[in-house]
């Protein structure tokens, strides 16, 4: 977060684009579930964002909020439509020849079909025709069943996605789904209040919605790049950009419109090669080369570029100067920090070193509102060299509660360290100032000195901060540290993720969950039959290891059936809800109720700020 980072105040021009094809806001934006929750308020945002920047929110960050929080309908061109601020991301709609074909329906059922409502309200009840998935994340396809139905699904309507798409959506969501969510919370500010000294945005968006996050399984992959379809009269033709902004991703160009989709690739922001919630590693190298890519084969057709965040770009030279930042953007980035590596330099190092060239930072699009490049250079470096930074002294030091406890010692107590703190964050050094008091938190969680100041500290760094995200994580561990642990306000997986597990991720989802100590001395064997996969497993459970074999020989003590009804109760540990729903039992039960008492699920209230 450099202060000195230029900032082009005379371009306005985001505030016309943002603006520009509005054809209806909606009157109230606060959006309940069926039982009456609030899911999705974005008024929350627009009834302190028309003011003046607050001195308690960077100005910059102020501009892009105020710019994400614009709602409405807007007519991106000729049969191109979009509905902005009714989650994280933009839902899309392209007209055909009968109907309306779907790009992106949000995170949530009910924020989707408030989009869609708003839509037709305006063209007309156009039937869906086909809905596409950009990209393997859960605010580009958890809203899906508020605009189609898996009936509309089996009767013919096309599911359209990136090849790979469905393994990345389940297993980002369930392998290390607990974790990531619990992180999420605070990387998009979920418990936060929305107001100057609380939740203004998180740069990409302004939050995620909280609703109910549901998933119906591609019919068609796009396999690619080049690769063509025509539905309901659009001529569509794609590019395939796997590990981009997502493991699974695709652009979309619609010739007879001359506008290109570039998913989550191309946006108003430097976005993340490694989120804070956590995920893996993105390819900064990939992004670029794709980006290329996309100007050199689709330049030439396209008058506009959009994206399933943020708002569109016209012209045809704006979009090929568009696209060609945001390719040098995540190029320098890439290049510049494996140059400083193969110098000896460390992560956190290259992270302080790393400036970009003027004419990118003199581009509003490229600042850090969601990404940084602090936290993209050390993905980089975590990318090409691990955790380890070579120096011995590093490589096997003690957990963060033995190491605040021996700091302690060596600094003379924890009131010592507190009082030393207070200065430092009196002399503005609040880096140093949270770095000393985490020690004490972790070293004795109860000391309130530490417990304030650390929270006051936190407070200042994120008023600080033009980064969205890291202005959340700060003042949501403020938060904690103040009020207590407010758990995962949203989970993404759900019943609907866990009812499409293929059978081996379904064992996937089991072996990391067995509680190896537990497990030990337990030898369990398992015949599996999924009737509607069509497919047979023999499952050990052994030295603490679960592991699977498709038709597997040896002997077993229980053979269960698992129709797909019953895969997504057992899943999440209900063998009552599973036989409900069809699941069979032949042999020792008591072989099932073993292994799923060593399973240990996560918990989505583990701590974060403290130990």
């Amino acid at each position: 977060m450099n202060d000195e980072t230029p900032y082009p105040c005379e371009d306005k021009q985001d505030f016309a684009d943002a603006d520009r094809g509005l054809i209806a806001e909606l009157d109230s934006t606060v959006i309940r579930n069926d039982v009456g929750e609030v899911v999705w308020d974005n008024d929350s945002y627009t009834a302190f964002l028309t003011a003046e920047a607050a001195d308690t929110v960077h100005p910059s960050l102020w501009r892009q909020s105020r710019l994400v929080a614009k709602q409405g309908l807007y007519e991106v061109t000729d049969g191109i439509y979009q509905v902005r601020g009714l989650d994280l991301s933009n839902i899309s709609f392209i007209e055909g020849d009968t109907g309306v074909l779907i790009i992106d329906p949000l995170l949530s059922v009910e924020t989707a079909r408030e989009a869609i409502r708003l839509y037709r309200a305006h063209r007309g009840e156009r039937p869906v025709t086909a809905v596409m998935y950009t990209h393997s994340h859960a605010d580009h396809f958890g809203g899906v069943k508020g605009v189609v139905s898996q009936a509309d699904v089996d009767a013919g309507v096309p599911v359209i996605a990136p090849e790979g798409f469905l393994d990345h959506a389940i297993s980002e969501n369930v392998f290390a789904g607990t974790a990531m969510a619990r992180r999420a919370g605070y990387m998009y500010g979920a418990a936060l209040p929305r107001g100057v000294k609380g939740g203004v945005g998180a740069g990409l968006g302004q939050t995620t919605s909280t609703g109910t996050v549901s998933l119906i399984a591609p019919t068609v992959d796009i396999t690619t790049t080049g690769q063509e379809l025509t539905v309901d009269g659009v001529r569509m033709v794609f590019q395939m950009a796997p590990g981009t902004e997502a493991p699974a991703e695709m652009h979309i160009l619609f010739p007879g419109r001359r506008a290109l989709c570039m998913a989550e690739n191309a946006t108003h922001t430097l976005h993340n090669l490694l989120t804070l919630r956590g995920a893996q590693v993105r390819d900064p190298h990939a992004w670029a080369r794709y980006l290329t890519e996309a100007i050199d084969i689709f330049a030439d057709q396209a008058d506009l570029v959009f994206a399933s965040h943020h708002w569109p770009t016209w012209g045809a030279d704006n979009v090929v100067e568009f696209l060609s930042l945001q390719r040098d953007l995540y190029a320098y980035q890439h290049d510049q920090t494996v140059r400083l590596l193969n110098k000896g330099y460390t992560g956190t190092e290259i992270a302080e070193l790393i400036e970009l060239p003027p004419a990118i930072q003199n581009a509003w699009h490229t600042h850090g509102y969601y990404g940084s490049v602090s936290h993209n250079v050390k993905a980089v470096y975590q990318r090409y060299m691990g955790w380890y930074d070579g120096n011995p002294a590093r490589l096997w030091q003690h957990p963060p509660a033995e190491v605040g406890r021996r700091y302690l010692d060596f600094m003379g107590g924890a009131d010592t360290v507190v009082a030393k703190a207070k200065q430092c964050a009196d002399d503005g050094d609040l880096r140093w100032a949270a770095q000393v008091l985490d020690h004490v938190l972790f070293a004795e969680p109860g000391h309130s000195g530490a417990r304030a100041l650390l929270a006051d500290v936190l407070e200042r760094l994120g008023f600080g901060a033009e980064n969205g995200t890291w202005r959340n994580v700060y003042l949501s561990g403020a938060t904690e540290l103040r009020n207590g642990n407010f758990g995962t306000p949203t989970a993404t997986a759900t019943g609907d993720i866990l009812a499409e597990l293929p059978p081996s991720m379904f064992f996937d989802a089991l072996a990391v969950q067995v509680d190896g100590p537990k497990a030990w001395d337990l030898e369990l064997a398992i015949a599996w039959t999924f009737p509607d996969h069509d497919l047979a497993y023999r499952t050990t459970l052994r030295n603490g290891v679960f592991s699977y074999v498709r038709d597997g020989d040896g002997k077993t003590d229980l053979t269960v059936t698992v129709p797909h009804a019953a895969l997504a109760a057992l899943a999440l540990g209900d063998p009552q809800a599973a036989a409900a729903a069809g699941m069979r039992l032949d042999g020792d039960r008591t072989v099932l109720e073993q292994l799923l008492g060593v399973l240990d699920p996560g918990d989505p209230r583990f701590n974060i700020i403290e130990p």
